[in-house]
């Protein structure tokens, strides 16, 4: 049975800009007076979390072998730098994955509140938003980058926006759910592989052979995730429920007054959590191996708590970000824009599509090139941000999502209506 919606104690006017999804939220419907309103932390925290994808996925960039090598280790360097390369890797490690998710969520617990103060249904019409966005991620997944979000992101986000409209014990129920669905199977899969490992010899992994990273065109890329397709979308698959969980602990965390002042006590629990987990994270992810499922998927969620908290602490009692508050800010707002951009430069920079830097770099010499490259893209992104929203009050591709949504969501209504 589906509870009735309460308006959450947290909702304040919120311009459509500030919503923490990357995808454009529907028009608040509150007084214009009020629509000058915004939360800092909330385009602070996109910002950070895009570019803290990235410190990631550089990684896959910049192997000779993409995703693939990422994955089986290859081209590690050997001495000092394995160990340079694991800190460095391990900083970042799914930590933004984790942020990025919980950002989603409270993006869907705005979009709802706006629908709830202005007396529409709700999820109405958020299903044309979650296709719209899985379109995109698919268009991303084919043409950009193996492990795109996105798709899974908007198939989390239709099954959350439903959970968002029953009652707040229902929600508690699917969280609690969700959460012990992933630790069920986490826990298995490693315990899996380790079982796996001690019982056969290890081998040494094996290079691409012909590499569509270093030696094929754009379109021979487009044909190997093609091919691989199932390989490739098994993580979306697998974190499905640490997704759902994370979905509905930033609504929860919104509602809860997580940005307001007196949501002092919330925050400072959720730094206490970043705390306790960053160093054990850190410590087991430093050993390297199968291990790194465990803080990917099992400690760094936690870390990203810790990380929302404290930002959410400094902007609560600022009236404005700083420079560089501001500049992370101006990525947030256009999130999904950098997201798909800062991919796309780097696929240029390091695959044989593009420049094909990645293939001409030794083992050695691994870990400065990506140093390198990602402060590169990272630079670029924070000035394109920067110079585009002088001009314009959106970025490019959300420009493009928000004319394609408005275009479907008016002829859903059109032919609603003669029916």
């Amino acid at each position: 049975m589906v509870e009735p919606v309460t308006s959450p104690r947290s909702e304040r006017p919120i311009t459509a800009a500030s919503a923490s999804n990357p995808v454009p939220a529907e028009r608040d419907t509150a007084p214009t007076a009020s629509r000058s309103t915004r939360l800092p932390a909330l385009d602070v925290l996109r910002g950070i979390a895009i570019l803290g994808t990235l410190g990631t996925n550089i990684w896959i960039f910049t192997n000779g072998s993409g995703l693939v090598g990422y994955i089986s280790h290859l081209d590690e360097p050997d001495g000092v730098w394995l160990w340079i390369e694991r800190f460095l890797q391990q900083l970042a490690q799914g930590k933004f994955l984790g942020l990025l998710t919980i950002m989603f969520g409270i993006g869907l617990a705005i979009q709802q509140g706006s629908a709830v103060r202005g007396g529409r249904a709700w999820p109405g019409k958020y299903p044309w938003r979650a296709a719209l966005l899985c379109l995109d991620g698919l268009l991303n997944f084919l043409l950009v980058a193996e492990f795109d979000v996105l798709m899974g992101y908007a198939i989390t986000g239709l099954v959350v926006a439903f959970v968002l409209a029953t009652g707040p014990r229902a929600q508690r129920r699917w969280l609690i759910v969700a959460a012990s669905v992933h630790t069920l199977m986490l826990t298995a899969i490693v315990a899996g592989i380790a079982l796996a490992d001690g019982q056969q010899e290890s081998s040494t992994p094996q290079s691409l052979d012909p590499n569509p990273y270093a030696d094929g065109s754009f379109w021979d890329l487009v044909v190997f995730r093609v091919d691989h397709a199932l390989l490739f979308r098994l993580e979306p698959v697998f974190i499905f429920p640490m997704s759902i969980a994370l979905f509905l602990l930033g609504a929860r965390l919104f509602r809860a007054g997580v940005f307001e002042p007196d949501g002092a006590r919330i925050r400072k629990r959720l730094m206490i959590i970043g705390a306790v987990a960053a160093p054990v994270d850190f410590a087991v992810g430093m050993v390297g191996g199968d291990l790194i499922l465990v803080t990917r998927y099992g400690l760094a969620p936690f870390v990203s708590m810790g990380i929302l908290g404290l930002v959410a602490h400094v902007y609560t009692h600022r009236s404005a970000p700083a420079f560089v508050g501001r500049r992370f800010a101006e990525v947030g707002r256009m999130a999904l824009s950098c997201y798909i951009l800062q991919n796309l430069l780097a696929g240029f920079l390091c695959y044989g599509w593009g420049l094909g830097l990645a293939a001409l770099v030794s083992p050695a010499a691994r870990v400065p090139f990506t140093l390198g490259i990602y402060l590169l893209v990272s630079a670029c992104m924070l000035v394109f941000a920067h110079i585009w929203l002088r001009r314009f009050d959106r970025g490019p591709v959300e420009w493009l999502w928000n004319a394609s949504y408005r275009a479907l969501a008016e002829r859903g209504s059109g032919t609603a209506h003669a029916a």
